[in-house]
């Protein structure tokens, strides 16, 4: 990954998560590391743990961030959540997406997908 594309991620993953506490969640942890995969942000909210994944582009001329979620990146979203979930004897959970468009400097456009398993 280069350096541009780790910056822009990593500005997605910032904006998803200032998003997601202006909405009332209490986002606990960032950048997950799990056997199976990375888990972008761990959050909370009514009782409920939410899996997030973000997804970030600089335009969505040609497609959408959310088009990135493939069979295999599903299963791999859905195994980590899984395994964090047992670890730490969370018994609600679900995962989410939320797509961001933009880039540092300008106004990012979300779109937030609930519940995708």
């Amino acid at each position: 990954m280069t350096k541009h594309n780790q910056k822009v991620g990593a500005w997605g993953e910032e904006t998803a998560a200032v998003w997601l506490a202006g909405k009332g969640y209490e986002v606990s942890r960032r950048n997950v590391r799990t056997p199976y995969g990375e888990i972008d942000i761990v959050a909370h909210k009514n009782g409920v743990a939410y899996f997030i994944e973000v997804k970030t582009l600089t335009s969505s001329k040609s497609f959408f961030p959310e088009h990135q979620i493939t069979a295999r990146k599903l299963e791999h979203m859905l195994n980590s959540a899984a395994h964090y979930a047992a670890e730490n004897k969370i018994d609600r959970w679900q995962i989410d997406v939320i797509a961001v468009e933009g880039k540092p400097g300008e106004t990012p456009i979300l779109h937030h997908f609930e519940n995708i398993q």
